[in-house]
């Protein structure tokens, strides 16, 4: 997708978009855009739509109701390609009103980029929808920073494009060796460093909890490690992704849903994108991102349950349930950041339990921290996202539920409550008392049902909401 200014080419669209609040279209349609268009055929109501020919040119009116949000235009304007792409040509406009803030038309050039996205991947070149990458639009906005909007909204897109692919690319193309191709490939953007331990490096340094829950798989782990650095950054962060490519349970083998878990690295997906955007807009900050990438499979040489493995913390751990893996990769990639860099927040995103969808259902990840200010400043960058998280308790009475007699802690209390709780408290116990960490559990709301599948995808869920995380601290 090609975004231009207005006036920048002198060819005409086939297609000219026109966003609509409710009831202003009798007054701005015809003073503005030139159309007399009957109230009782349109009149802006939210999301509705209606497709007129004005001369030689087709016309799309977008209802966005009294007042819109930003995510509910991000959505409206989705499903203009996703859903009309058959009167879509060479070339559309998009014009704006004065009645649109750079927010909302910021929201819209999202959403836009997103409808042309779709999972189709491996359908033979006949079947598969129309390919808008090379499709123009002109972009028609009083504001006088329209061309910044353009651009951020173009990196933000696209980051969250990556993170829809990571996810719904399928396990035996999204290894981990694949991810740590995509990263190596963001290698040297605005002086980003990647680093990549493999199965003998990670075992020199220790990462014994992650190399465990790789042992029953074909596919080689790999620990990802992205560095960005900025000259006048304001402080450090440091964000660690559950990576786990795909997951059977291992020998505590999954019973039912498994055909849906090449979703489990939604975490290293939010993580990835968003270094990669943070990284395209050169942010002020310095971000270190780790990705544990794994697959946690069934073979010989799987993991057992009862085992008592290693960890980068120091800190051994028996092994209750090899489901329970993605904790202990988080755990040595949580020790391995903190261990090894000054940061000032560390934030953990994880399609991690269960008990997080019992909880929230599909409405938002479950946010746990042992900072005040941070999990405040993370639920109100959620709110304003609408990718919203929300606090649980982290009471040192769940700790206990994780002791283990043979060694220092167990993965997995072994009980159907409190399993979101007692996961984060396993976490906390490789954190090495960081003061500001916070463990985001977003297992329902990383993968699921939308309008614009027929199967589950990727949501792209924690991209924008660290991004917003990030803002409100320059």
């Amino acid at each position: 997708m090609i975004f231009e200014l207005s006036g920048s080419t002198s060819s005409k669209s086939s297609l000219r978009i026109i966003p609509i609040f409710e009831n202003s279209a009798a007054d701005i349609l015809p003073s503005k855009f030139g159309l007399d268009v009957h109230p009782s055929v349109f009149s802006g109501k939210k999301d509705s739509t209606y497709l007129l020919q004005h001369h030689d040119q087709l016309v799309l009116l977008v209802g966005l109701g009294e007042d819109q949000e930003i995510n509910e235009v991000e959505k409206s304007f989705r499903r203009i390609l996703s859903k009309n792409a058959e009167i879509i040509q060479d070339k559309v406009t998009l014009d704006f009103s004065q009645d649109l803030d750079s927010k909302l038309i910021e929201s819209a050039l999202i959403g836009f980029s997103l409808g042309g996205y779709s999972i189709d991947f491996f359908k033979r070149e006949k079947d598969k929808k129309k390919d808008f990458r090379d499709l123009k639009v002109e972009v028609k906005s009083s504001i006088e920073s329209i061309h910044l909007i353009v651009d951020r909204a173009e990196k933000i897109s696209n980051a969250k494009i990556e993170a829809f692919k990571l996810v719904d690319l399928p396990p035996n193309v999204l290894t981990p060796t694949f991810l740590a191709d995509w990263a190596k490939k963001l290698e040297g953007k605005n002086g980003l460093k990647a680093i990549i331990f493999d199965q003998k490096k990670a075992k020199s340094e220790r990462l014994d909890a992650f190399l465990a829950v790789s042992r029953g798989s074909a596919k080689a782990p790999k620990f990802i490690i992205l560095e960005h650095r900025h000259p006048k950054a304001k402080f450090h962060l440091g964000l660690v992704g559950k990576g786990v490519t795909f997951d059977t349970g291992g020998l505590n083998i999954k019973t039912q849903g498994m055909v849906h878990m090449k979703s489990d690295m939604g975490g290293a997906a939010a993580v990835l994108a968003t270094t990669q955007l943070i990284v395209d807009l050169n942010l002020p900050i310095n971000l270190t991102s780790i990705v544990p990438a794994v697959e946690n499979a069934v073979d010989k040489d799987a993991y057992l349950p009862s085992e008592v493995i290693q960890s980068h913390a120091g800190l051994s751990i028996e092994v209750i349930d090899t489901d329970a893996e993605g904790r202990l990769i988080l755990a040595d990639g949580l020790s391995y950041l903190v261990q090894n860099y000054a940061i000032d927040q560390v934030i953990d995103l994880a399609t991690l339990t269960g008990s997080s969808v019992a909880t929230f259902g599909y409405e938002c990840g479950a946010l746990f921290s042992n900072s005040e200010d941070l999990s405040n400043n993370l639920q109100k960058a959620g709110l304003e996202t609408f990718e919203k998280v929300w606090p649980l308790p982290m009471w040192e009475n769940y700790r206990k539920e994780m002791d283990s007699e043979i060694a220092d802690i167990k993965n997995y209390h072994g009980k159907p409550i409190a399993g979101a709780i007692t996961a984060a408290k396993f976490l906390e116990a490789f954190i090495h008392e960081h003061p500001s960490w916070a463990h985001l559990d977003i297992a329902g709301v990383a993968y699921g049902d939308t309008e614009f599948s027929k199967t589950k995808s990727g949501t792209a869920f924690g991209v924008h909401l660290l991004l917003k995380f990030i803002e409100n601290q320059l």
